[in-house]
């Protein structure tokens, strides 16, 4: 019998240096269609609209601002970086200048490509996205703008206000749009910044947990929006008010758990429990624990490197199952595959971007501990293959 390391289905090991060309391999794979296509202004001619649904014409009017926002969030660190060099830094400003081209795109009226900021309720959700893609890459993505794309981009985000988000995790989109204003220098609505964080502060569970307004759902929204947007705009507004000021390490310590909680749901072989909605976000499933390695803030036992290879592992899972692409390179709507029967209605190709979220550690440089430091089994690997580890522990 083989070492459960070694199972059929578990990803094959990769060197600390591999590692990350697999991973910037992977994430420009992702983005590759998408940006290629905005930035010379033919997304809505040329990308799908799968929608499992049967509802196409309703998600075509959201489905490209999805693409856009969620794949650049996850992009962003990358983007920004700047540290790397050679043939990595040769691909980074090229993914920079599409990027900036399709921001521009997007938020031009005159534009094939113009976007929906203000129709229906979705659009706030991505218009969020978006923004977070800023306050994560504002060298890139918005002083390198021109003056232009910045009016333009700001009326989007200020039309998108007109959306009442609901009492659960919309909060936050809401919020985040306002820290993209303030963060460009423009007026910005505190109310909607302090319901949001104190909101999310009474939708607290424990250990680690979030509700999804004031009752749990078990899913990963804890870590496709309520930690790393939360941290976001605390982060954000560091000194702009106390009550948020006091918040932010309370936040955090939540923020380093649930990220410990995340790494052990890794099992041997890369996957993980398939809960609740929206699991064809795929390894976007993990951007907290993603977010929390970028930050320099994983928990004290665990080893960046080891972070590294679990989430490695997910990604592998995730994006190099057969039929995770379709013919032209579009991803398709899956978890492990092309499986249209897990997406909601809300879900459409667009949707599908978020998963660029697990690869924010790109922004760290390869000096960085997390992608030089040799490789470690994670947790699940450790316990199921016999090693004697400590226990866990809730907060």
């Amino acid at each position: 019998m083989l070492p459960l390391a070694h199972a059929v289905g578990a990803p094959p090991e990769i060197s600390p240096t591999s590692s990350r060309e697999y991973w910037i391999d992977t994430l420009t794979k992702v983005g590759d269609p998408v940006l290629s296509a905005l930035s010379a202004r033919k997304l809505k001619a040329t990308m799908p609209v799968e929608a499992p649904h049967g509802n196409t014409d309703e998600r075509r009017q959201f489905t490209h601002l999805e693409a856009m926002g969620r794949l650049l969030s996850g992009m962003a660190p990358w983007l920004e970086s700047g540290t790397s060099s050679g043939a990595e830094e040769t691909r980074r400003k090229r993914y920079c200048d599409l990027s900036r081209k399709a921001i521009a795109a997007g938020v031009d009226p005159h534009s094939p490509d113009y976007m929906n900021f203000s129709k229906g309720s979705q659009p706030v959700v991505d218009a969020a996205f978006l923004a977070l893609a800023v306050l994560r890459a504002p060298r890139e993505l918005w002083e390198k703008l021109d003056a232009t794309t910045k009016h333009q981009l700001v009326e989007a985000m200020r039309s998108s206000r007109v959306i009442l988000p609901g009492y659960n995790n919309w909060l936050l989109f809401s919020a985040t749009v306002e820290a993209f204003l303030f963060r460009a220098g423009e007026d910005w609505d505190k109310m909607r910044v302090d319901y949001a964080v104190r909101s999310l502060n009474e939708f607290y569970k424990g250990d680690g947990l979030y509700g999804d307004g004031p009752a749990f759902h078990w899913d990963y929204y804890n870590s496709f929006v309520m930690h790393s947007m939360l941290l976001a705009v605390v982060e954000t507004f560091n000194g702009q008010e106390k009550v948020w000021d006091k918040l932010h390490p309370v936040f955090l310590e939540r923020s380093r758990r649930y990220a410990d909680i995340e790494e052990r749901l890794i099992n041997p072989d890369g996957s993980y429990p398939a809960i609740g909605r929206s699991i064809t976000y795929r390894c976007g499933a993990f951007q907290l624990l993603a977010d929390m390695a970028l930050k320099k803030q994983l928990p004290q036992h665990l080893a960046p490197a080891q972070a590294r290879e679990a989430l490695t592992a997910v990604i592998r899972r995730t994006l190099d199952a057969p039929g995770t692409f379709d013919a032209k390179g579009w991803l398709t709507v899956g978890l492990c595959g092309h499986q249209p029967s897990l997406g909601e209605s809300y879900i459409s190709t667009g949707s599908l971007y978020l998963c660029s979220n697990a690869f924010l550690p790109l922004g760290l440089p390869a000096s960085d501990p997390f992608w030089s430091g040799a490789a470690e089994q994670w947790t699940s690997q450790k316990i199921w293959s016999g090693k004697d580890v400590p226990a866990d522990h809730s907060i």
